[in-house]
């Protein structure tokens, strides 16, 4: 399972990144995030190539608040620092395989 870190990255650090990541933001201990690890934990493995940052959001998280993030789990897809896709809540593979792909530039899972 993702953990969610309390310590953010710099929103100005993840606009500088090169190449695909995903920024996740959410909660350990909220039930959607917990809920759709079954989805994002085996596509993720799928692209270890493709960095993640599993990000804590809540009242006073700045970087989340860059990202419009209003519902949790929020999965963010950029390439080189730009967001290219997201997901919300996710409830099955497609949406998630499809938006790594987005970034990646590999054909749907």
């Amino acid at each position: 399972m993702s953990r969610y870190d309390t310590e953010q990255p710099e929103r100005a650090d993840l606009d500088d990144l090169s190449g695909p990541a995903v920024v996740m933001f959410g909660t350990n201990w909220c039930g959607h995030c917990v809920g759709a690890e079954r989805y994002l934990g085996p596509a993720l493995a799928e692209h270890p190539e493709v960095p993640v940052y599993a990000v804590e959001d809540g009242k006073g998280r700045r970087l989340g608040r860059s990202y419009r993030v209003k519902l949790w789990p929020t999965v963010i897809f950029l390439r080189d620092g730009e967001e290219v896709d997201r997901v919300v809540r996710p409830t099955g593979r497609a949406e998630i395989d499809q938006a790594l792909a987005s970034i990646t530039g590999g054909a749907e899972g």
